[in-house]
């Protein structure tokens, strides 16, 4: 499983690429506006600055609706940087934009996907990676762990290539229950991955080991 962190904050993506196991980066508008990034240059010299931080992808998002909006924007963010990943978002004009982006061989990632048959379309489009929100699906009682493995089964199934990013990961549970289901990626904050290496009995065991050396130097 690919790791990618949910952020555009460069201290937790220098942090998480210094854990060594940092596969690359999603970031969309409200992620940027929360870190204070306004204007477009500024937005895609943030974008250069994650790029030159990580080895991996490096999801950047489209604000247009409409087709030749998409295009322009994602030709742009395309060439920012080779590690560029153009993010779309699951509406009609989105899955014509992918069409397009697919025969010219730039990689996208199809946002805010919530059922199998958004996935399906993404993934016939050709999508390189589908992002199902299962967080936002947790908080109106449906269950978004359940759509990743649908969705997981039906690529498998049919042999399509686009990769389920599994988004809007709230805690480190949902993280090893993607792990279950057969997620390609999951893409969350610092502190869910954090989480994974955290155990009680790490803990005390560490804990008894130092004091037991301890004991042995008196």
């Amino acid at each position: 499983m690919k790791f990618f962190i949910d952020t555009a904050n460069i201290e937790q993506i220098k942090e998480a690429q210094a854990l060594g196991v940092l596969d690359g980066v999603t970031t969309n508008p409200s992620l940027m506006a929360k870190e204070g990034i306004k204007g477009e240059e500024n937005i895609f010299n943030h974008y250069k600055t994650i790029c030159e931080i990580v080895d991996g992808d490096v999801s950047a998002e489209v604000i247009s609706t409409d087709f030749e909006g998409m295009i322009r924007e994602g030709e742009i963010l395309a060439a920012l940087h080779p590690q560029i990943t153009v993010k779309v978002p699951m509406i009609k004009e989105g899955i014509k934009a992918i069409k397009y982006f697919s025969a010219k061989n730039i990689r996208t990632n199809c946002t805010l996907v919530f059922s199998p048959g958004q996935a399906l379309l993404a993934a016939k489009a050709g999508a390189t990676y589908v992002s199902p929100f299962i967080g936002r699906l947790d908080d109106i009682a449906s269950d978004g762990v359940d759509l990743v493995y649908k969705i997981v089964q039906m690529y498998r199934f049919y042999g399509y290539e686009t990769q389920v990013l599994a988004a809007s990961i709230r805690h480190t549970q949902h993280i090893i229950q993607c792990v279950e289901v057969g997620a390609d990626v999951i893409t969350s904050p610092l502190s869910a991955i954090e989480g994974l290496l955290k155990h009680p009995l790490t803990d005390s065991g560490l804990k008894t080991f130092l004091s037991d050396y301890e004991k042995s130097q008196e």
